[in-house]
């Protein structure tokens, strides 16, 4: 049976669109519901009109016209600042006499100056509301960290989460927006007020059994290194993890041991199955046995966070589950679309999450391709066997994750492979002793060389890892690979796989299209990089002016030019660039026989032989706006990251008097002019 035809599929594929119609173009409530009842009722008639529905197309496109809406509805509906009780339609015009009462939803990593959290609010000026927000809080040694479901009060404003500044950056407010958070709120340890330390939610109460966890393993003498580990492999939590470690992990290509998922849970199952199994010989046992291990299951995940990739991974694994219990025949493509449907209907956003992508390209991969690797070669041996079995599974999640990892890291670990091989059939053993651990622990009965003995087995895991990651010439970093060629990528690998499967006249013809799109792709950005560019970057009291031509780029500032390669990664990455240099900054530019003056702190502008057409002010130069635009004239004024904000406002009210374009970077991100 073809996989289009799976009624799920298509069904899924349906709740998808409407979940891309509703992102993309956002409805009201009312208007989503209102269009969903009427969907489906008018389905209903339909039904109920004709006596074979199962042949009749326009049933079938009824259906499927309802689960289209039905995904915009779920997708509206989820987001709540569709609704009045928003925080932003009840928040004060007068941001400063704002109130705020909000409990933590979320402990996340820190970084260098924050502690940082997401919160629910709940009150704002004693008016109950609704919505998430970002809280960043100052770090203070004499202050104790948040945690989940503490409920504290604030008269900090509301802060517009900032949209990328400069070209091909990471787009962070759109990555909050998808979690449905809009605004921040940034604060001082002494400008928070605490109400209450109670866990009222499940996720508080599992905060706090994992608190409680690692006081216990604090006991033993586990490294902060290896602590931190433990906590991701088991409790699914990385805010400990150093950076170091976590690029150690990613370029040896084994990160997803890190995030509890779909692998963690499937050796949690099958332990689980092993455990109980005998339930089985009593009256309803095996009912009882499968209820169980679904209530074990989902109180791993609470207790995990609930995070985006343990929450389909137990999905996923309760649908095999429960229909393993009804022996009814599982089609394995049917389990994973019923799990990303069941998913998308109550976190319809998920659709975006990089995790969920990825895991989902794995596993698609795994159950497609890792069958066509075995049939190649079926050792008789029962050893080289399972090692073949790994080797296959490796490869395929690999073909299935590719484009993925190039497109969102822009990286490739040659040695996935070897490390996989390694770590794999060991996870289930350091994932077993590891609940043997905490369990004894919680218990206080966990005996010292048990504890220096998975100490042991952790560190051997972190050198073997970092000793992988230390293999350079295996990693390929900084790989450009933009939407289209992802979108061409996964078309290829697909009709592949499909005459792999079954080679007819379509299927090849199919993917002989495949690879004249990529290749057409290719020509093109090829010809549009040979477009140059001159770039005024935003930095924060700094000047970084840029010329790109082609795969080169010249960088003119006074930083150095390793320090800029790394400020600006993401755009010589996006543009292919493999050539960098690096200059002082002139005072003229020429643009398309248009030219730049630089005016800097001196306020030199003495021109005398032409008319420049754009000023650039940097450092905040001491002159009088007015008098300049008199005096020379200019078209168009920029003001850099470099310039106090007060002056940059100054100025931009005096252009606007003189009626002359003015472009702050502060506001409005990198000035990029194209320059053929």
């Amino acid at each position: 049976m073809k996989l289009i035809n799976f009624t799920i599929v298509k069904l899924t594929i349906g709740l998808i669109v409407g979940i891309l119609i509703a992102y993309f173009k956002p409805f009201s409530v009312s208007i989503s519901l209102i269009a969903c009842i009427c969907a489906i009722v008018t389905t209903l008639i339909v039904k109920l009109q004709l006596r074979n529905t199962s042949k009749s197309f326009w049933f079938g496109v009824l259906v499927y016209v309802s689960i289209v809406f039905t995904g915009i509805l779920t997708t509206v509906s989820h987001n709540q600042k569709n609704f009045n009780s928003h925080y932003s339609h009840v928040s004060n015009k007068n941001p400063l006499k704002n109130s705020v009462t909000f409990r933590i939803r979320e402990v996340l990593k820190p970084n260098t100056y924050y502690h940082k959290y997401v919160i629910d609010l709940l009150y704002v000026n004693s008016k109950k509301v609704s919505g998430k927000a970002m809280l960043n809080v100052k770090k203070d040694s004499l202050f104790p960290t948040l945690e989940t479901d503490d409920i504290l009060i604030t008269t900090q404003p509301f802060k517009t989460i900032q949209k990328p500044l400069n070209p091909e950056q990471f787009n962070y407010q759109n990555y909050l927006k998808r979690q449905y958070i809009y605004h921040q709120i940034t604060c001082e340890t002494d400008e928070l007020f605490s109400l209450s330390k109670k866990k009222h939610t499940f996720l508080g109460q599992a905060a706090k059994l994992r608190t409680h966890i690692k006081s216990k393993l604090k006991n033993y003498p586990f490294k902060p290194e290896e602590l931190a580990i433990i906590n991701a492999l088991i409790l699914g939590q990385r805010q400990d993890i150093s950076k170091t470690t976590y690029e150690r992990y990613s370029k040896a290509g084994v990160i997803h041991i890190l995030a509890v998922s779909g692998l963690h849970i499937g050796i949690i199952l099958l332990f689980l199955s092993t455990l109980l199994k005998p339930l089985e010989r009593i009256k309803n046992g095996r009912t009882y046995k499968i209820t169980l291990i679904l209530i074990l299951l989902w109180s791993f995940a609470i207790i995990a966070g609930l995070s985006a990739s343990i929450t389909r991974a137990v999905t996923m694994f309760s649908i095999v589950t429960i229909g393993t219990h009804l022996k009814r025949p599982i089609n394995i493509y049917n389990t994973l679309t019923l799990s990303i449907f069941m998913l998308l209907l109550f976190k319809p956003l998920y659709l975006f999450d990089v995790g969920f992508q990825l895991s989902y390209a794995a596993v698609f991969a795994i159950v497609s391709i890792q069958p066509l690797f075995m049939q190649l070669w079926q050792p008789k041996w029962f050893l080289v066997r399972k090692v073949w079995q790994i080797i296959t599974v490796s490869f395929a999640a690999q073909i299935g994750v590719l484009p993925f990892s190039l497109f969102y890291f822009h990286q490739f670990p040659g040695l996935f492979l070897f490390s996989n091989l390694v770590i794999i059939p060991c996870l289930g053993f350091i994932l077993g002793l590891g609940i043997l651990v905490i369990v004894l622990a919680l218990l206080n009965g966990l005996p010292e060389f048990l504890a220096t003995l998975y100490g042991i087995v952790i560190h051997l895991l972190n050198q073997f890892i970092g000793w992988v990651s230390l293999q350079d010439e295996f990693i390929f970093q900084d790989l450009s690979f933009n939407k289209t060629q992802l979108v061409i990528a996964y078309f290829f690998i697909i009709v592949l796989v499909r005459c792999l499967t079954q080679i007819n006249y379509k299927r090849v013809a199919l993917l002989l299209i495949a690879i004249i799109l990529f290749q057409g792709v290719l020509i093109n950005n090829k010809y549009d990089r040979q477009i140059g560019e001159f770039i005024i970057f935003h930095k924060v009291k700094e000047t970084v002016i840029a010329k790109r031509k082609g795969t080169f780029l010249k960088f003119y500032s006074n930083l150095e030019a390793l320090k800029l390669k790394r400020n600006f990664i993401s755009y010589t990455i996006a543009n292919g660039i493999k050539t960098i240099s690096n200059d002082s900054i002139a005072p003229i530019y020429n643009l398309k026989n248009k030219y730049l003056l630089v005016i800097d702190r001196d306020g030199v502008y003495q021109v005398t032989r032409f008319c420049p057409d754009y000023i650039l002010l940097t450092n905040t130069p001491k002159i009088n706006l007015n008098r300049m635009i008199d005096s020379i004239q200019p078209r168009f004024i920029i003001a850099d990251g470099s310039n106090y904000k007060a002056q940059v406002l100054k100025w931009k009210k005096t252009c606007k008097n003189k009626k002359i374009p003015f472009h702050d970077t502060y506001e409005k991100g990198a000035f990029v002019l194209k320059n053929d």
